[in-house]
């Protein structure tokens, strides 16, 4: 939970120009008043240390936090974006306090930075909510899924990370599960209501992760922005604040219309923590539902990747047609998914080609030229869901892949008492 001298928590986040620049955040305790961060191309030994190795200054900001369950914590944050990079190159970077005498590092990561090929094939991972027990039980799942995808692109995380928005312990966990991977595979994450109180942000949310500040408001910073990653435009949507500010919701509403108005992308995936169809009775988010799916048709969005209903479900509402194979002029695809150990129950519904529930998911979502693939898969491996998506000559075509194994049904697995 406390900092020390050696940076701690550090993660690497998309920014607007993934291809030429990328942001990096840690921690260290207020001892350190400032940082670095030291980076060059990548090569086969240590020779790069015998090259230009360029230093980058980061923002450092004292901060204290004191969570209404846990002690009073001390840190400083530094937070540093890295531009002038060349596009598909691997790099390699640590971050520090910079001194010559008293020197504090990290140790040496490598990452990726993004193509400037639009057709270049790239691939991400998508988790719902990790949101309780992360260090126990949600390890294991962003572990696996980096070992059976270590060349993947990016993360992209649905809300959620943790349960409680400001416990120290807690995002302790978040950055112990992921460990190494946070520093090495950039990531994008957008709000849910576990990171929100009352309608307030986290307090650690803008000082542990440097996103995008190009959304509709000052208010809305580094929640709801956009990014372009090669042939995708990339859209957060802050559903929290949605729900909590008629301002936020009115605001995005008229910045979403214009970020897809102007889109040149190919492919458009937009994510947010309210499902825009949920899986179950009660948990309907009309008001989200009302002012974005019209923009989502009329722009022709293809996937929306959401978490919240601790369940599994994925489908399409345009071409209602379980159990079909080959889904011709599909609509949007939407997801629902759930990364960590608490689990709900669903409720089947015409909109979804595939459900589960008690099943911890990550996704892996592959984009090249004229295609996407998407795999769920559980922290065995084991697959649960696929599709994939073929846009050619103006037309968008699904294929369901879902393999042969029933529906996983929480009944199945706990027994009522």
């Amino acid at each position: 939970m406390f900092p020390s001298k050696t940076p701690d928590r550090i993660i690497t986040n998309l920014t607007e120009d993934p291809a030429h620049s990328f942001a990096v955040n840690w921690r260290t305790n207020q001892q350190i008043e400032s940082g670095v961060v030291e980076i060059t191309k990548a090569t086969d030994g240590p020779e790069f240390l015998l090259g230009n190795v360029r230093k980058v200054s980061a923002i450092t900001q004292s901060f204290e936090n004191q969570n209404r369950s846990e002690p009073l914590v001390k840190a400083s944050f530094h937070s540093a974006v890295v531009s002038q990079l060349e596009p598909n190159t691997l790099y390699i970077y640590r971050v520090g306090n910079g001194a010559e005498n008293n020197a504090y590092w990290s140790e040496w990561f490598q990452f990726t930075t993004a193509s400037d090929n639009a057709d270049k094939p790239f691939s991400f991972i998508y988790f719902g909510d990790a949101q309780n027990n992360v260090k126990s039980l949600w390890s294991r799942v962003i572990r696996n899924s980096y070992k059976q995808y270590p060349q993947v692109d990016f993360m992209l995380h649905a809300g959620d990370l943790i349960n409680d928005r400001d416990a120290n312990f807690e995002w302790g966990e978040w950055f112990h599960a992921g460990s190494f991977i946070h520093a090495t595979v950039p990531s994008i994450m957008t709000p849910g209501n576990h990171e929100y109180r009352d309608g307030v942000l986290s307090s650690l949310w803008r000082p542990q992760f440097t996103l995008p500040e190009n959304g509709p408001t000052k208010a809305l910073k580094e929640t709801c922005y956009a990014i372009d990653y090669e042939n995708m435009k990339l859209i957060s949507i802050d559903g929290e604040a949605f729900d909590e500010h008629k301002e936020a919701r009115i605001a995005q509403t008229k910045w979403l219309d214009s970020v897809l108005r102007t889109n040149t992308k190919k492919w458009t995936t937009i994510t947010t923590h309210y499902p825009i169809y949920s899986t179950a009775k009660g948990r309907d988010n009309k008001k989200l539902r009302k002012a974005f799916k019209p923009l989502i048709d009329k722009y022709g969005v293809d996937l929306v990747l959401q978490g919240h209903d601790h369940t599994y479900a994925r489908g399409y509402v345009e071409n209602q047609g379980r159990g079909l194979t080959v889904v011709n002029d599909i609509g949007t695809v939407y997801a629902v998914s759930v990364s960590g150990p608490k689990m709900y129950e669903s409720q089947e519904q015409e909109w979804m080609a595939r459900r589960g529930e008690f099943t911890q998911l990550f996704q892996i979502v592959t984009v090249s030229k004229d295609t996407i693939t998407y795999g769920a898969y559980t922290p065995t491996g084991n697959l649960y869901d696929a599709f994939e998506i073929i846009k050619k000559n103006g037309k968008k075509e699904l294929i369901n892949k879902i393999p042969n194994s029933p529906v996983r049904l929480k009944r199945d697995f706990v027994k009522e008492k």
